[in-house]
């Protein structure tokens, strides 16, 4: 495979994880597929295909617990409130809705993040450079 192709394909693995927003589980699934059928035509494509499979299996890991840490604040605005079925109105001094926000915008920094990072490993690779993305889990070695 010529260097061209191969960058180029790197740069596809690498772009594909924004399929996630048409696809449940696509950041995942579609550079996965991609980097099995183009592991065996060069190192560079098996190291790329393995660093963007680690990286998009780790945001989704990270994101899953985000989403479970929101948990308890909107059960305890909720029981806050369950005291008084009569009047159900959102006190925001509990701190409940301010903690929903808090965490949710941690959300909204790491997803601006995430497409940062995956359009400067797009762009890395596309040059031929090998590329590792930060704080990623290495599941597959």
């Amino acid at each position: 495979m010529s260097k061209n192709n191969e960058n180029t394909n790197a740069f596809l693995i690498h772009i594909s994880a924004f399929s996630g927003f048409l696809i449940p589980f696509g950041s995942i699934i579609v550079p996965l597929i991609l980097w099995q059928t183009l592991k065996e035509k060069s190192r560079f494509l098996d190291e790329q295909g393995k660093e963007a499979v680690n990286f998009n299996i780790s945001y989704a890991l990270y994101t899953f617990i985000i989403g479970l840490s929101i948990i308890p604040f909107a059960l305890g605005s909720f029981l806050s409130h369950l005291s008084d079925f009569n009047h159900f109105d959102f006190n925001f001094s509990s701190g409940g809705f301010f903690g929903i926000f808090g965490i949710a915008s941690i959300a909204g920094i790491i997803g601006i993040i995430k497409f940062s990072l995956i359009i400067i490993a797009a762009l890395k690779s596309n040059q031929g450079e090998d590329y590792r993305y930060p704080f990623t889990i290495k599941f597959i070695k």
